[in-house]
């Protein structure tokens, strides 16, 4: 995993972090599927630098594949 993503316990209860600040993966996750872009993050949070999101894409990446994903059911005919 990126080393730029830390799980401590005592942050944000556990949460994996960007370099442990107090930013998760899932706000900036929450933040770009809101339809902001990575530049409009990096002027909002100048503590976060342009490589934090190839992290937090490979981070969300690798849970991804390690996750089970429930099958969709189609609906019957």
């Amino acid at each position: 995993m990126t080393p730029r993503i830390v799980i401590k316990p005592g942050n944000r209860s556990g949460q994996p972090c960007v370099r442990g600040l107090r930013i998760t993966v899932g706000d900036v996750l929450s933040w770009l599927a809101a339809g902001m872009t990575e530049q409009e993050i990096l002027d909002d949070y100048p503590e976060l630098e342009p490589d934090d999101f190839r992290a937090v894409y490979e981070f969300d990446a690798a849970r991804a594949g390690r996750e089970p994903i429930e099958q969709a059911t189609r609906p019957p005919r």
